[in-house]
């Protein structure tokens, strides 16, 4: 498991609660009511984002195995989760502010 500890905790425990739900499940109620442009954008650049990040690896020479290996192994891994979750929180802070 990865050392990453979350030095700022600007989101506190959203595991416990966030607005009563889970980032994902969050992300996915606004996605269905938020302006779908809006939404469109911001998906595109969560892509765009994994796309540089696989080109970097790539560059690396880490190969797509090596990816989907580590993938199988991070299955049950806290600091993912974490991670994760993080995405899916600012994803929803983008679009509610652009939303208002």
């Amino acid at each position: 498991m990865s050392n990453y500890t979350d030095e700022d905790d600007d989101y506190g425990d959203y595991k416990d609660d966030f607005w009563g739900r889970t980032p994902q499940s969050s992300y996915f109620e606004i996605a269905k009511t938020a302006n779908q442009n809006v939404v469109e954008k911001e998906i595109e650049a969560v892509f765009r984002r994994l796309a540089v990040v696989e080109r970097m690896l790539e560059e690396r020479g880490i190969t797509e195995q090596d990816i989907k290996r580590e993938i199988d192994s991070t299955v049950i891994d806290e600091d993912i989760d974490g991670r994760t979750g993080s995405v899916f929180i600012d994803l929803v802070g983008r679009i509610v502010t652009q939303c208002e």
